[in-house]
């Protein structure tokens, strides 16, 4: 009965993810992502993840040392900042594990590079929740890409520029290569 139960809410999560309706909680690992080689715009972040449903819950996880510049640009752009003295991974990982377990998210977005986050992917796909994951390389997770259901791979600011705007995101089979 139960995994009778799984399988229509995977089908109907599926459905929205199509339409774009899924409710997501979106984490950013801020030290791992929100640094200046990858000159990450978050509005652009937004954008493309809002492309699979609406942003519900916006989190943005920093350390002791994020200036005060960084806070109030995560904040202008609707995220909410936490300030965590020293390593932000478990903290990160908390939130998202309750987050998981919540009846009023149908998918969790990781931003971030980081291996360390696939015990939260399989979690959060044992658990019914669509997955997305939004990084850039050098040291983007190939696991974490191959794990997720929806990969959003972001390219140097000149990069994006000379292409016009960045491609939408696609299931994670069709994204990754085989690199």
């Amino acid at each position: 009965m139960l995994d009778t139960v799984k399988d229509y809410m995977s089908g109907v999560i599926k459905r929205k993810a199509k339409r774009g309706n899924l409710d997501i909680a979106m984490l950013i690992d801020g030290p791992n992502m929100l640094r200046k080689e990858f000159d990450v715009s978050l509005k652009e972040v937004r954008e493309l993840v809002e492309e699979l449903g609406n942003i519900r819950v916006g989190l943005a996880f920093l350390n002791q040392y994020a200036s005060d510049k960084l806070i109030e640009a995560v904040a202008n752009q609707g995220f909410v900042p936490r300030v965590i003295p020293g390593d932000v991974d478990v903290y990160l990982a908390v939130e998202a594990m309750e987050l998981i377990y919540s009846d009023n998210v149908d998918a969790i977005a990781l931003m971030t590079r980081d291996t360390d986050f696939l015990p939260i992917i399989a979690k959060a796909k044992e658990q019914g929740k669509v997955t997305i994951v939004i990084g850039a390389d050098p040291g983007f997770s190939t696991a974490l890409q191959n794990a997720a259901d929806y990969v959003i791979k972001l390219k140097p600011r000149k990069e994006r520029e000379s292409e016009g705007k960045e491609e939408k995101p696609e299931e994670a089979k069709d994204v990754v290569s085989d690199e």
